[in-house]
């Protein structure tokens, strides 16, 4: 069979991934770094998005030692909500990307929840108001400088990062997204399949600025042969955690995969018909393709593996990622009444609370490294079971969570994970999910697969966590957290 070019632009680096068979044939990656030029402005430099994508898809053809020529196609996985703005006729950004994780329009958003509106845009939408989506970050760049002006010419494009890749790899002749992206920005109608009129009013954003919308299995233009030495057809996209959904082959109403990235994203199948949460969950598009909606329920937690990230460059704790592990098996996991909750950037579902900051509770003197370390761990656990017991509350029964990305390479986390949440952990034999989601998308689109399941084939778990703590001492480990969490809000 032909192969497929994956490529998985995320948060800190862009990979690439060339399957064949679905196996992986090459990889290439390559890094690049964020700025926080204020209290909860998180940026990336657009340039370096395109860079390290184009870098890292040239390196994965290398690397699995064949031409552009070979390929049939291209699938594109993207971390979502991240906004740009450029230059229609140039392609150049006209200001720094603001990342998923910005609180910068965390004003804005409450004034929004005074006003009223929320109930409004979560019908429309399945968001809750928080500076984490699209809509009030362009709303922000807008009216920086002659944005609007030029905006409301026609100059400008905006888009989420799979749009702005896209138009680079066509050179510019296609300016669209796909409905997962689009679920993403809070300004698009999940129901309705269309830009939402009486958003763009309210957010006063002009109808040029906006992409096309397709489905994530559609023609989203040619990659130009001048990038990776021939042309190749762009026919498969999704949101990063919807690509991960369908990678993890979660195709039935009630299967729920979590994702350990930067973030952790949880997110279960819901089916043809969208739920809105009573238990301030996010509903979106978990995948689109043949004129049909699938839909799903997500909760999203900002801080994941960025708290490991944290414990190694700020804190000095640790010196890889690695060594987590032996020091949560070194004390038996038990960090004594120390917690630490990580809201860096505010805290995310099922609280929406973009002010929130980090705290570590619980320290005696007898507490150091190891403790904080381990409490780390566990509140990534910890806000899963949070999760979890949201998804239950709006009637989806998860028996097994299927789990993907870095932090799930660590057994004592899956453990403890399968302990706190009381659900069946299923680890991916493949680690690659998110992007053999975007690669089964292309597949489809390329007439490789007749559909997703055929193209993802049956799920193959690499190892099985169950509980097997009693069931008073999770409730005592939840309780503590819970208070811990409290401090934080308050």
């Amino acid at each position: 069979m032909p192969h497929i070019l994956a490529l998985d632009q995320g948060t800190s680096s862009s990979r690439a991934l060339v399957f064949k068979d679905g196996r992986v044939v090459g990889v290439g990656q390559r890094a690049f770094d964020q700025s926080f030029p204020a209290d909860g402005h998180v940026e990336q430099d657009p340039e370096a998005l395109w860079r390290t994508a184009l870098g890292a898809a040239q390196d994965a053809l290398a690397a699995a030692g064949i031409e552009a020529r070979d390929v049939a196609a291209i699938g594109i996985a993207n971390q979502r909500e991240t906004t740009v703005l450029w230059d229609a006729e140039t392609g150049t950004a006209v200001h720094p990307a603001i990342g998923w994780q910005d609180r910068r329009t965390a004003v804005r958003c409450a004034a929004m929840v005074r006003e009223g509106v929320e109930d409004g845009i979560r019908e429309a939408t399945g968001l809750l108001v928080d500076p984490y989506f699209s809509s009030t970050k362009l709303a922000w760049l807008l009216e920086q400088g002659d944005l609007r002006r030029r905006a409301e010419a026609g100059r400008l494009r905006f888009g989420t990062v799979d749009a702005f890749l896209i138009w680079r790899l066509t050179g510019g002749k296609r300016h669209c997204t796909d409905a997962t992206n689009a679920s993403r920005t809070q300004l698009y109608d999940i129901a309705g399949h269309a830009w939402s009129d009486t958003l763009l009013d309210y957010f006063d954003v002009p109808v040029a600025v906006l992409p096309e919308v397709k489905e994530s299995v559609d023609d989203f233009g040619t990659c130009a042969a001048q990038w990776l030495g021939a042309e190749i057809p762009i026919l498969g996209v999704a949101g990063d955690q919807q690509a991960a959904l369908i990678g993890q082959a979660c195709f039935d109403v009630g299967m729920t995969k979590s994702t350990y990235g930067t973030g952790c994203f949880v997110m279960a199948n819901t089916g043809a018909e969208k739920v809105l949460s009573k238990a301030r969950l996010l509903a979106t598009v978990g995948y689109r393709v043949g004129g049909q909606s699938t839909f799903a329920l997500e909760g999203s937690i900002f801080v994941a593996g960025a708290a490991v990230k944290w414990l190694r460059d700020r804190m000095g704790f640790i010196d890889s990622a690695a060594q987590t592990e032996a020091i949560a098996r070194r004390i038996g996991g038990d960090t004594r009444g120390v917690h630490v909750v990580p809201a860096f950037t505010g805290l995310g579902a099922p609280h929406w609370r973009p002010e929130a900051r980090g705290v570590i509770t619980g320290l005696t003197l007898d507490d150091g490294r190891d403790q904080v370390v381990t409490a780390a761990l566990k509140s990534i656990a910890f806000q899963t079971a949070d999760l979890l017991a949201a998804i239950a509350a709006d009637g989806v029964d998860v028996a097994a969570l299927r789990i993907d990305g870095g932090m799930a390479a660590n057994d004592w986390f899956c453990q403890f994970l399968a302990d706190a949440v009381d659900a069946k952990v299923e680890r991916a034999r493949l680690a690659e999910t998110t992007a053999f989601g975007a690669a089964a998308l292309a597949s489809v689109g390329a007439g490789l697969a007749p559909d997703l399941p055929a193209a993802v084939g049956t799920f193959d778990a690499e190892r099985r966590f169950t509980p097997e703590v009693r069931p008073d001492e999770r409730a005592a480990w939840l309780a503590g957290w819970r208070a811990a969490v409290r401090q934080a809000l308050a």
